[in-house]
């Protein structure tokens, strides 16, 4: 078959024939596919993609199994707290007091004085009662609801939204119509770790996801050594199709500059993370994790969003008050998160870079039987970043008008996320989350 004289191969086409591709897996590089999928394709011979602010970076720290924000921001000042946690409340001489607005009878745990360090230098927000109508208890649920930004937890992850519509050609041109694919080219999302979060796909475009760098290449060379010869021929093709441009939109030029593109990032990534960092790390997976995010940044990548998980935090048993399992995970945190603002800052990034985090609900407010807190609701959510207001934002839950013991959440968590679409991605959070939601006061005015 003759590749060069058929049809314009676009890229909706080659997502519809992906089962055809995997019958080819071992001639094919495993990763041309993914590519197809999420890697940046501006116009062929740019740097750039049009119409896109590429100089802002959203990191997301993903605290997964229902980190307790009762332990977390601590309401020292109300004596319901100590009456409903005697065995693992954080005692008063020990919680890290913040000052600033909304900042009464509220401190931080112990084990997160080096957030809270950020917290005094004005580089941290507290956003509190964080939830969302008729509150899911299941982890799996609930991470869904606010992966999709969905309550129904189904659908495209909301990120991954936002990657379709302001980066892979699906908002809308010059002409005020929506764009093809192959009219507008999409930037990356990249998640730390074995799988990418459901919150980074999206209907065409799909994130890159690794646990380390050195596992980010083309592995077919491992399989068998006659699998080389292939790949280097598909890439020295892409080179001439570079060169030549006469079949720019035929089936094989699309397949050859997509290798290509894949090959060219993954080198990229791992060259970027290479780089040692001018800071101490911890040793900790989210101290590394973090790390390579930086990394990339420093390297210039064009990637707006990054994505970190941190956990588990489901402490049904054995949570600790000052000490603990809880208090383990959030110095774990809090160290990795200091360290990264520092590196950023040092790399003079830093104003760059907005950090949220969120988990995907927050712990009863009664501590059960196990010593530990059971499934609950409403939590807060922090950001980092010298673009903050820094602070506490809303008021923290009620510890005396519960729902059937639950803390009741006083903001929609997409209020949240629409405010991060629209003040700092520059997009336009209604066809993201496909309805308006009131925006919160979180941003400084540029």
């Amino acid at each position: 078959m003759d590749l060069h004289n058929k049809p314009a191969y676009t890229r909706r086409e080659f997502l519809g024939s992906s089962i055809a591709m995997a019958s080819a897996a071992m001639t094919v590089p495993s990763f041309v596919n993914a590519s197809a999928l999420g890697l940046p394709m501006p116009g062929w011979g740019m740097s750039s993609i049009p119409g896109v602010d590429e100089d802002r970076v959203l990191v997301i720290i993903q605290l997964s199994g229902g980190n307790d924000g009762l332990n977390t921001v601590v309401p020292f000042g109300d004596d319901q707290y100590y009456r409903s946690r005697g065995g693992i409340a954080i005692p008063q001489n020990q919680v890290g007091k913040l000052s600033g607005r909304g900042a009464g009878g509220i401190g931080l745990h112990p084990a997160l004085d080096s957030v809270r360090e950020l917290y005094d230098e004005g580089l941290m927000s507290i956003v509190q009662g964080v939830g969302y109508p008729n509150p899911n208890r299941s982890h799996f649920k609930s991470m869904d609801i606010w992966h999709t930004a969905d309550t129904s937890g189904t659908g495209d992850g909301w990120l991954g939204r936002y990657v379709d519509a302001q980066c892979c050609g699906f908002g809308k041109g010059e002409s005020g119509q929506v764009e093809s694919p192959d009219e507008a080219a999409g930037q990356l999302a990249i998640a730390l770790g074995r799988e990418a979060p459901l919150a980074l796909q999206g209907r065409k475009s799909k994130p890159i996801s690794f646990e380390t760098a050195d596992l980010f290449r083309w592995i077919g060379e491992d399989v068998h050594d006659s699998l080389a010869s292939p790949y280097a021929a598909l890439n020295r093709e892409a080179v001439h199709h570079a060169a030549d441009g006469d079949h720019e939109h035929s089936t094989a030029s699309f397949l050859v500059r997509t290798a290509l593109d894949a090959q060219v990032s993954s080198e990229q990534i791992r060259k970027a993370v290479a780089r040692q960092p001018g800071v101490a790390y911890p040793q900790t997976k989210l101290g590394q994790d973090l790390s390579m995010i930086a990394s990339m940044i420093a390297a210039g990548l064009k990637t707006r969003v990054f994505y970190a998980t941190h956990g588990s935090f489901d402490t049904h048993a054995g949570q600790g008050g000052p000490n603990g399992q809880h208090a383990n995970l959030l110095r774990q945190f809090s160290e990795a998160v200091s360290a990264f603002y520092a590196d950023l800052k040092q790399q003079e990034q830093d104003k760059r870079v907005l950090t949220m985090t969120f988990s995907e609900f927050g712990r009863r407010v009664g501590q059960n039987a196990s010593g530990g807190t059971d499934h609950g609701t409403a939590a807060p959510m922090f950001f980092f970043g010298p673009m903050v207001k820094p602070g506490i934002i809303n008021t923290h839950p009620s510890l005396q008008d519960l729902d059937n013991g639950d803390l009741k959440h006083s903001l929609d968590f997409r209020s949240v996320y629409s405010t991060v679409l629209e003040d700092w991605l520059s997009a336009d959070s209604r066809e993201v989350l496909e309805r308006t939601y009131r925006k919160i006061s979180l941003l400084k005015k540029a």
